[in-house]
């Protein structure tokens, strides 16, 4: 049975405590995280006797969560035992410019049997998450979880648990880069006639994506054989959602079980109920959910897509829902209106000063040119290429314009913006869905000099160009 939670190893603990298979080995509130990360080629089991051959951090899907207190200092050296060269991206922390991970822009890429250290102090509490930022290395097996701790967090939950849901292909009889070679080749599927089909229960429209993916994991398993965590009837926990997709947003929710939402990408919002949440690629969550006298499983439906993920929390031992059951629960996902986690309010504290922009930056999301090109204001991305200038200092405003038929979930480096409603400010964030001809605002202060890239968080539009960067000038 879980301890309190200021007393035990959290999500770890809860695996080894109900004998199910562990999801990380996670650092003690407080204590320092692992000194290095080693990317290697691994074979990985993702459950039901289905093994790949996959790289990974640490030789573990997802690797060792990375757990911290807020104003601590992370030191961690990547070890590169790839054949290629890679890098750590630290996804949603405002720190140094060259620790950022962007190959070219902030750092020399680690070549093959090098090193590199990352050093910084974490400055925000919240969920996040490490990832490659070189070639399609992201939809391999290259991730943790990333989690700053605010010391005045728990007075409302007993517990917290990780939730990393994926979308997996590599290993399965082909690899991210055959993808996106073959992409590059023969272009992505048609789209469906009569425009993008956004509405209410489709918020992203008809296309949920240009990949398909023969398995959806929570936690690094699949859901014919999930992960399992025992709980006490009555228990609240914090649920730190991540979505770690190539190309995939999902829906998560739990059956009968309402997920309070207090976090978004880290940051806290005036709490709201739901039945099911929307996270794009990237985007994370964190929801408070009270657990009865019943095991009831965590899905995660992929939008779009056919199949879904899953991971168990057990009651009193009792079983959890059959497949049946999960799968007329997943239907229902697919026709619920979801939280977009950009429409929550910010709290008074982590809301932006009001102030005018001093700039606004249109950026212009169009593509797919033939066959597979993806591009921001007509251009790909080029490191080497001017910047978009911003000054320090100022209030910075970003209008993501959506010219073309599919969902991008835009994420902007070393810092954290305000998405500007017709009501006013939204939630802080750092990754928002911008839907099929639409348009997103986003508001943010330039107080952190450097070369910063933003761009669209499916891997797949990434590698074909949708992408630039912003540019602090003197």
């Amino acid at each position: 049975m879980p301890l309190d939670r200021r007393t035990f190893l959290r999500a770890g603990s809860i695996g080894a405590l109900a004998g199910g298979a562990l999801l990380t080995a996670c650092s003690r509130p407080g204590q320092p995280a692992p000194a290095t990360i080693t990317a290697a080629a691994a074979d990985i089991d993702l459950g039901a006797g289905i093994v790949v051959s996959t790289w990974a951090w640490d030789r573990q899907v997802p690797a060792n969560e990375i757990r911290l207190s807020r104003g601590q200092t992370l030191n961690i050296t990547l070890s590169n035992e790839l054949p290629e060269p890679s890098t750590i991206h630290w996804h949603g922390l405002a720190i140094p410019n060259d620790m950022d991970g962007v190959p070219i822009l902030t750092q020399q890429a680690v070549a093959p049997g090098e090193t590199y250290r990352y050093q910084f102090v974490v400055p925000d509490a919240g969920t996040y998450w490490a990832h490659p930022h070189f070639g399609s290395q992201l939809d391999r097996g290259l991730y943790a979880p990333v989690i700053i701790e605010d010391p005045a967090d728990g007075a409302d939950y007993d517990d917290e648990l990780t939730v990393v849901i994926d979308d997996w292909l590599d290993g399965t009889g082909t690899n991210p880069n055959a993808v996106f070679e073959n992409l590059r080749r023969t272009g992505m599927k048609p789209m469906e006639p009569g425009g993008p089909g956004v509405s209410p229960t489709m918020p992203l429209g008809k296309d949920g994506g240009d990949v398909s993916y023969p398995y959806f994991l929570i936690n690094g398993r699949v859901p014919t054989d999930p992960r399992a965590f025992d709980y006490p009837p009555g228990r609240r926990i914090r649920l730190r959602i991540i979505n770690a997709g190539g190309d995939t947003a999902f829906r998560v929710g739990i059956p009968g079980v309402p997920l309070l939402v207090t976090h978004t990408d880290g940051f806290p919002v005036i709490p709201r109920q739901t039945d099911s949440v929307l996270l794009g690629m990237g985007e994370r969550a964190d929801a408070i959910i009270t657990l009865a006298d019943s095991s009831v499983p965590v899905v995660a439906a992929p939008y779009g897509k056919d199949g879904y993920a899953q991971l168990n929390l057990r009651v009193n031992n009792a079983p959890t829902a059959g497949a049946a059951d999960v799968q007329r629960f997943v239907a229902s996902l697919n026709n619920q209106v979801p939280l977009d986690t950009a429409t929550l309010q910010p709290t008074d504290t982590d809301t932006l000063a009001p102030a005018p922009p001093s700039q606004t930056l249109d950026l212009r999301l169009g593509g797919p040119l033939a066959p597979y090109t993806w591009v921001i204001n007509d251009a790909v991305y080029d490191p080497l290429a001017p910047g978009l200038p911003v000054s320090p200092g100022q209030r910075t405003r970003i209008r993501y314009i959506n010219e073309s038929m599919m969902f991008h979930p835009m994420h902007l480096h070393g810092h954290t913006f305000e998405v500007q409603g017709p009501d006013g400010p939204r939630a802080r964030k750092d990754t928002v869905l911008v839907p099929p001809l639409a348009t997103v605002v986003a508001d943010f202060d330039t107080d952190n000099p450097g070369k910063w890239i933003t761009h669209c968080h499916n891997e797949y539009h990434l590698e074909a160009g949708m992408a630039t960067y912003l540019q602090y000038t003197a």
